[in-house]
């Protein structure tokens, strides 16, 4: 079984820096791939960003250049380092782990206001 827990959400201005992170419980964290889906209110969930077990990464086009996904085997921990946030960012950001067993997280709520 696999637990996924985020944290690290909350209110900033648009321009500022979140770092969100991702506790994984169970014993398949290292074998498997871990992204970042994000949901805006009235939209479908969207991949954001995705990291292989091996470490290579992927983002969706709407943040490449602004957030950075990383992952700490030792910790159980995946993060999202998010940069430069618009106010179109905005969104429920959720941990999603896919390999022997799947999991999705609780969600951590992310606004981007002035």
């Amino acid at each position: 079984q696999v637990q996924l827990v985020e944290s690290g959400g909350g209110l900033v201005q648009p321009g500022g820096s979140l770092r969100l992170s991702c506790a994984a419980s169970g014993p398949f964290f290292r074998i498997s791939a871990m992204g970042w889906h994000r949901q805006a209110p009235g939209k479908q969930r969207e991949l954001v960003a995705i990291i292989t077990s091996g470490g290579s990464t992927n983002y969706a086009d709407s943040v490449k250049g602004r957030f950075a996904i990383s992952r700490d085997n030792a910790k159980n921990t995946v993060y999202l380092q998010m940069n430069s946030l618009k106010p179109e960012d905005t969104a429920v950001y959720y941990c999603k782990s896919s390999g022997p067993v799947s999991a999705w997280g609780q969600g951590t709520l992310v606004t981007v206001s002035s």
